[in-house]
């Protein structure tokens, strides 16, 4: 299940100052010489879809899918970003977790995560920054698959995330503190989770997606509510029968 980048990026609201779409996973926001592999990005083919510049107001990581929002002029992007670093945007995301987990409210403070070329010349001895998530339980299913050698079935817990701070990988980062890690994490989740979603569904990605971004328009003062549903390869084993003749290695 690989995206595909020849149809148009799926609009999702847009104003005489904003636009949002619909980023698959894999996609990158904006060109970056870390990665070269890059030949398409989201803010370029945005920009070739409505015809004008605009400009990026917020983080979402290349392998994350979901709302992207962008504006279409330097005073929007400033007025934006502003909201967002003050924290008075509500984002909310979806993730398949490893195992069972409950609601709850992590407030744990990340290093902040450097790049070793980019960030060559960042101190290399700041604080750790606060950073708190609320999650919430959606669905749960347990397979009868062995990945391992410790359980003789495999558990996932489909969660609704909200990130209260704005942490580079916070999601990701605090489910693996919570040793539920996200499924597709190859950074800091569980390998033998990830090759099974790999091998035996074909789910090659990140199993996390940004469905929601609520704030107040920094022009109008009218609410703003961008949704998406939860995409189908998170649900995938929430939904399917998983055939009986499934080893895993």
């Amino acid at each position: 299940m690989t995206s595909s980048y020849a149809e148009p990026l799926p609009i999702l609201y847009q104003d005489d100052y904003f636009v949002a779409v619909d980023k698959p996973s894999g996609l990158l926001v904006h060109r970056s010489w870390i990665a070269r592999d890059a030949h398409e990005f989201a803010l370029q083919r945005v920009r070739d879809q409505i015809k004008q510049r605009v400009y990026p107001v917020h983080r979402l990581d290349r392998p994350t899918s979901g709302i992207l929002l962008f504006a279409k002029d330097p005073d929007s992007a400033r007025l934006m970003t502003t909201l967002f670093s003050e924290r008075k945007v509500e984002k909310t995301y979806h993730a398949v977790v490893r195992g069972y987990l409950g609601d709850g409210e992590l407030d744990y403070p990340l290093q902040e995560e450097l790049d070793k070329i980019a960030d060559a010349q960042a101190d290399q001895n700041k604080a750790a920054q606060d950073a708190v998530t609320r999650y919430r339980c959606i669905d749960q299913v347990e397979l009868p698959f062995a990945v391992g050698k410790r359980y003789s079935s495999a558990r996932y817990t489909l969660m609704e995330l909200t990130p209260l701070t704005g942490r580079k990988h916070q999601l990701r980062r605090h489910m693996a503190h919570l040793r539920h890690p996200i499924i597709g994490d190859t950074r800091h989740g569980d390998g033998r989770h990830n090759r099974f979603f790999r091998e035996q569904f074909g789910l090659q990605r990140l199993l996390l997606a940004a469905t929601g971004l609520k704030f107040m328009h920094p022009h109008t003062q009218a609410a703003v509510h961008i949704k998406l549903p939860i995409p189908a390869d998170l649900l995938y084993v929430f939904q399917r029968v998983i055939p009986p003749h499934v080893e895993v290695r």
